[in-house]
């Protein structure tokens, strides 16, 4: 299957904690559709100290995997949302 392009797209969302409202990172989304998937190559800032959970309220939000074989987070649905 085809990687995710490189370079990707320009539009940026904030990513937050649906738990605390915590900012949790700035990532580069293409597409309208729903956030399932966030590559880390596309996020810009990332405000979290441990991979996939929320340092204010401690809760996972992502688990990590390869997504054609790109490293990513798949999120956990109702876990999190997007502005």
């Amino acid at each position: 299957m085809a990687k995710p392009n490189k370079k990707g797209p320009t539009k940026t969302v904030n990513v937050y904690c649906k738990q605390c409202n915590f900012l949790l990172f700035k990532y580069r989304k293409g597409g309208k559709g729903a956030l399932l998937k966030c590559f880390k190559e596309r996020i810009n800032q990332d405000f979290t100290l441990m991979p996939g959970i929320c340092p204010q309220c401690d809760l996972p939000f992502a688990r990590d995997c390869l997504i054609r074989g790109t490293p990513a987070f798949k999120m956990i649905g109702g876990k999190v949302w997007s502005k």
